[in-house]
């Protein structure tokens, strides 16, 4: 009786091992679907896929360049801010020494 039982187990679990693999099989499918129609919905083609690359990697390095150029633009701006501050502390300095 043990051994009919453990081979009823047996093709138990393989047939919930050959579900689990159809149904991932379906969901890998189903998502694949789904990134198509989204990206066919923005106008890209699926085979172009080298171009959207290309595309993203352009995207990245104009946004670093702008974050890149934000950032000295700041120092800039806190550069003369500072040049100006310590300007009008000699000037003021220099007035209050020479009466």
């Amino acid at each position: 009786m043990s051994d009919r039982a453990d081979e009823i187990r047996a093709i138990v679990v393989q047939t919930l091992a050959e579900q689990q693999k159809l149904q991932h099989e379906s969901i890998d499918s189903i998502v694949l679907k789904a990134v198509a129609t989204t990206l066919n919905s923005f106008g890209l083609d699926e085979d172009d896929r080298r171009e959207l690359r290309a595309d993203l990697a352009h995207l990245r390095r104009w946004r670093k360049s702008v974050e890149q150029a934000q950032s000295y633009t700041f120092k800039a701006a806190i550069t003369v801010i500072v040049a100006g501050f310590l300007g009008a502390l000699w000037l003021g300095i220099k007035v209050a020494l020479g009466r």
